[in-house]
């Protein structure tokens, strides 16, 4: 059953079914949740003056505020309980589907991924207003993605071609936003405004010439001043289709800002840039240098992290440290030597266990021959070996390590 109340009336434990008003006027993504406290605070501060609630499913304007509803057997009925807080990186739970499983959805939602943001980049070049609300779904999808098994949809995003890199980088790092935002330990809110900057926070490319965007060779410095536009151009387009949203605004103009203030387009200090800002500076950076480019091909994932770690003053190092933990000290697909001296790649991280992942052996760098492929789970006390260094797939010629974790 279905009320229509006044935001004032908004009580700890509605169950929100509608808001009533643009999604661009409003701090909401989704438009059905329980409320808290923070979630009332919110609403009352934006243009929208009313809300459809489910009384079935929370408290009704009747009740005591406080008082949760229940269901026909008088207990408490589950989604009228308030929501738990975001777990501590350190009690992150274990996915809620195996990697395997999660692979063929992730790679779905690259694929519409990529169709959303080139429809954006499309109506952007010719000239038409870009509608943010549209990839709504997708952030949704990304972030259920995430939650399921987070290293399936970062590890397939990560596969780009060099092709599809300017349209791919966008999907990818709303992902990598959304696993770093579960590892600090942000709310639901915050964690659907990072995908959401995630997806359009290279907007602005849309507006860069083409022979620019896709050249295959260095920048000159001319060209580079041109590419240096496009966080502030991104903003120009969001602002003009109406978002108000001052995080996701934040992260599209500033996240080539440097944690020493050497970034740009505005130099910002340190503590001027918000959290999700910083974020979004190590997750665009972390995909980029993974990637194949039209002008160099990607790092391998451990070796980008290690290179990442010694540039200093270009993070901040509290994000960065749980950015690691994010995608593992060795992320799935990286090449590994083990201490029998047979090469392997990684096929999936656990929480709790960054140093002892999953792996796959498949070849011998003393014979410098392929073996019979098997699994070692090397947090396995049994099983009698142990990561020795990171390897680089370039330099043995392993062209489509790839095939060897995501068949």
């Amino acid at each position: 059953m279905f009320k229509t109340i006044h935001v004032d009336q908004l009580r700890p434990g509605m169950h929100v079914q509608r808001l009533n008003g643009p999604w661009l006027k409003h701090p909401f993504w989704r438009g059905t949740f329980i409320a808290t406290e923070r979630d009332i605070e919110r609403l009352q501060a934006s243009a929208v003056e009313s809300v459809d609630i489910d009384v079935r499913r929370g408290v009704d304007v009747d009740e005591a505020s406080g008082t949760a509803a229940t269901d026909d057997a008088g207990t408490s009925a589950p989604d009228a309980m308030p929501l738990p807080a975001v777990p501590p990186a350190a009690a992150v739970a274990a996915p809620a589907a195996t990697l395997e499983s999660e692979l063929s959805r992730a790679r779905r939602i690259c694929q519409d991924g990529r169709d959303a943001v080139e429809a954006m980049f499309r109506e952007v070049r010719m000239g038409r207003m870009v509608d943010p609300a549209a990839v709504l779904p997708l952030a949704e999808e990304i972030t259920a993605s995430v939650d399921r098994h987070p290293a399936a949809l970062i590890s397939i995003a990560r596969l780009k071609t060099a092709d599809d890199y300017t349209y791919m980088h966008s999907v990818a790092v709303s992902a990598l936003m959304v696993a770093l935002g579960r590892q600090l330990g942000l709310d639901e809110d915050d964690c659907r405004e990072a995908a959401m900057g995630g997806l359009l926070h290279d907007l602005g490319k849309a507006c860069m010439p083409v022979d620019i965007l896709n050249k295959p060779g260095r920048l000159t410095d001319e060209e580079f001043e041109v590419m240096r536009s496009h966080p502030a151009e991104g903003e120009r387009l969001l602002r003009a289709s109406g978002l108000e949203n001052a995080s996701v605004l934040h992260m599209v103009r500033h996240h080539h800002e440097k944690f020493d203030g050497g970034g740009y387009p505005s130099r910002l200090a340190a503590d001027a840039t918000p959290l999700l800002t910083r974020m979004s500076a190590v997750c665009d950076v972390y995909d980029a240098i993974t990637s194949n480019r039209p002008y160099k091909e990607g790092w391998d994932p451990g070796e980008s992290l290690r290179r990442m770690a010694s540039w200093k003053g270009h993070f901040d190092p509290a994000v960065l440290k749980a950015f690691v933990a994010s995608v593992g000290i060795y992320p799935i697909g990286t090449l590994v030597r083990l201490s029998s001296d047979r090469l392997a790649v990684v096929v999936e991280q656990r929480p709790g266990a960054l140093s002892t992942p999953r792996v796959r052996v498949f070849f011998s760098a003393r014979s410098r021959s392929q073996i019979l492929q098997h699994d070692l789970d090397l947090a396995d006390a049994g099983c009698g070996e142990r990561i020795t260094g990171v390897e680089s797939p370039r330099q043995w010629g392993f062209r489509e390590l790839e095939k060897l974790w995501a068949p």
